[in-house]
């Protein structure tokens, strides 16, 4: 008789338990036993993991946060110069639409013959109203040139060098503007004043005056041309004991926000003074 050696019942033994587990776990068997047994290693596995995270953070970080920060810096300078880029674009969009309004008030009065300008300055005396513009003499300008906006009269040219011309705005207290209203179908003198403040004299008592009429030039005294307009009635001052009202006009230019303005050069001013007589002492 043949006596089997340890070795194959270690063999056959092994077999047999692994046929048992392998029928236990398709059996189901096994599964509250797996999962008590592979719980604490993989809450072992977790801790291990969290900590590896948080050793890896504690050195990344640092290097993470200088980056952004440098990154923020080159995303705030693109945005200034984009900032600046679009404030660029606006002045030149607004000079465009200026010089657009010039041009369409140019065609749309083709008798006169215009000399575009920029105003380069202002008076700094309170009590004047002048601006400087970059054309003179050389470009044509001559002293009495009458000087437009598309919104209407600015003044007249007072001083011309070679290259740039100094302009007396209707607005000043030496300004007079002969005006015609429009609805009342008068004549006035329109006259500046030290504050820029425009004043109607020599309207006689019997005209009526609205809020909101018209004013323009006259073309009487030949130092203007005849229809620009000028501004518009705001107030009227009328007493009975004088011989003539007075109204208050709010100017069509806004002389703080002036760009730009045309000068007409082809009208020719008549120096009437010498004819005009003067009163007795």
């Amino acid at each position: 008789m043949k006596i089997r050696s340890p070795r194959n019942w270690q063999t056959g033994l092994l077999l047999l338990v692994a046929i048992g587990l392998l029928l236990l776990a398709a059996s189901g068997y096994l599964g509250s036993v797996v999962k008590t047994t592979l719980d604490p290693l993989v809450g072992v596995q977790r801790w291990l993991s969290s900590r590896y995270l948080a050793v890896y953070d504690f050195v990344t970080v640092p290097r993470d946060v200088a980056s952004l920060r440098q990154r923020n810096i080159e995303l705030e300078n693109q945005a200034s110069q984009l900032q600046a880029q679009v404030v660029q674009l606006q002045q030149q969009l607004r000079e465009a639409q200026l010089l657009y309004a010039l041009l369409d008030f140019a065609r749309e009065r083709p008798e006169n013959e215009y000399i575009a300008a920029a105003v380069v300055g202002r008076d700094p005396s309170p009590f004047l109203h002048y601006v400087i513009i970059d054309h003179g003499s050389d470009d044509g300008i001559r002293h009495g040139m009458p000087v437009v906006t598309d919104q209407g009269l600015v003044g007249r040219i007072d001083a011309v060098t070679a290259g740039a011309a100094r302009v007396q705005l209707i607005s000043d207290s030496n300004s007079a503007v002969n005006v015609h209203l429009k609805n009342s179908q008068t004549d006035a003198l329109l006259s500046g004043s030290i504050t820029g403040d425009l004043t109607l004299e020599m309207i006689p008592q019997d005209i009526i005056l609205q809020q909101g009429d018209l004013v323009l030039s006259s073309g009487l005294g030949a130092n203007y041309p005849a229809d620009v307009m000028v501004g518009q009635l705001i107030s009227v001052r009328k007493k009975e004991t004088d011989l003539f009202q007075t109204a208050s006009v709010q100017p069509a230019v806004d002389f703080t926000s002036l760009r730009a303005v045309l000068v007409i050069a082809n009208f020719r001013p008549v120096d009437i003074a010498p004819l005009i007589p003067t009163p007795a002492p």
